[in-house]
């Protein structure tokens, strides 16, 4: 399925670009700044996350991804007939046994950018002695681009076990605008719990022990998912990649509840309205696992899930589509001009925002 929408277009000045972690400018987690938009009223409303439990309802339900960041970012090395080259592979989802969808990059002194021309039968040398072979192109829906190919199924050899070598080996993916590299910890959330995403669920990142506590007293629920990430970095084309999930019952009865008793259902990211949606209908949500291609947007819309907590992000195709479903594109348009008038900071290291029906 394709994504239909058109993005907006939205320059967003560098400096506005986070860095780096909220901590490392003096701030708490749930320090970063949150936006309050209210689809209904078409209302926007400046404030600290902190300040979150003020603005939901006694009832109300927010749904977390427990999914941990790994380290999914490898220095390898590109065997070419000129010589070898540095490159990145960033690993993006396990298939099965030592498969993997991976991502190739090229490396600079400016960053990294996608490696279109790789082929079949190459193998990359990695960090520590292990291997990456290109097996044949991850052929989902959008992944290629006039005769490119961005995704691969490769067969890693390695050394250890893939956890333990991508935590003595590997490093978080970064892009561009993070100039430094930081700790696997700064890419954790509180609810981490189960190794699996290539970059981190983000949306969540500002929730503290502190907050959870908070949000218990004021009789707003939390219930768990699993979905794990793959590369976010998607040309504007793209639509989002299968990617693996699993909603447990206990969360699916809670989220019936909580519609049944007129609550609210606040999904926190993304991830967290795919997982969800998966297993969802206009009569509830039912527990299930496994992969996931739901690509949701303004026409098919949301059957369970009433608000969403999200990063903000430069708005590709899918990422807008997907809030599109939570509120048109005029009101969206008018936060994200508030936003950048405001100089909220983006990307993962960023403030966030809240839609509410």
């Amino acid at each position: 399925m394709t994504v239909a929408v058109e993005a907006m277009p939205l320059d967003v000045p560098e400096e506005l670009a986070a860095s780096e972690p909220p901590e490392a400018r003096g701030l708490t987690r749930d320090g970063v700044r949150l936006m309050v938009t209210r689809v209904s009223e078409d209302q926007v409303t400046h404030t600290r996350f902190d300040r979150l439990p003020d603005f939901l309802e006694p009832g109300d339900l927010l749904v977390v991804n427990t999914s941990a960041t790994i380290n999914a970012s490898f220095r390898a090395t590109r065997l070419a007939t000129s010589g070898p080259r540095a490159v990145e592979v960033h690993l993006s989802t396990h298939l099965s046994g030592s498969q993997w969808i991976i991502e190739l990059r090229n490396v600079s002194t400016e960053g990294s950018s996608p490696l279109l021309d790789a082929r079949a039968g190459e193998r990359l040398p990695l960090s520590g002695g292990g291997t990456a072979l290109l097996i044949e192109p991850f052929d989902a829906p959008g992944a290629r681009r006039s005769g490119s190919i961005r995704l691969w199924v490769a067969e890693l050899t390695l050394p250890l076990e893939a956890m333990q070598y991508a935590a003595r080996f590997g490093s978080p993916i970064r892009y561009r605008y993070v100039a430094a590299q930081w700790p696997l910890s700064h890419y954790q959330t509180v609810f981490s719990a189960e190794p699996g995403s290539a970059e981190m669920p983000s949306a969540a990142r500002p929730f503290t022990r502190g907050m959870l506590e908070r949000l218990a007293s004021h009789g707003i629920g939390v219930a768990t998912l699993v979905l794990h990430t793959g590369v976010s970095s998607l040309e504007a084309h793209e639509s989002p990649y299968p990617e693996r999930y699993r909603v447990p019952a206990t969360t699916a009865r809670s989220v019936n509840l909580t519609r049944a008793l007129g609550g609210r259902v606040i999904a926190v990211g993304t991830t967290t309205v795919r997982a969800i949606e998966t297993v969802a209908s206009p009569a509830g949500v039912r527990a299930g696992e496994g992969w996931t291609n739901l690509v949701i947007g303004p026409d098919r819309g949301a059957f369970v899930v009433d608000g969403l907590l999200t990063g903000l992000h430069p708005p590709n195709s899918s990422h807008q589509s997907l809030l599109e479903a939570f509120a048109p594109r005029h009101h969206l348009a008018r936060a994200y001009d508030e936003a950048l008038h405001e100089r909220y900071l983006w990307h993962e290291f960023g403030d966030v925002h809240l839609i509410l029906p």
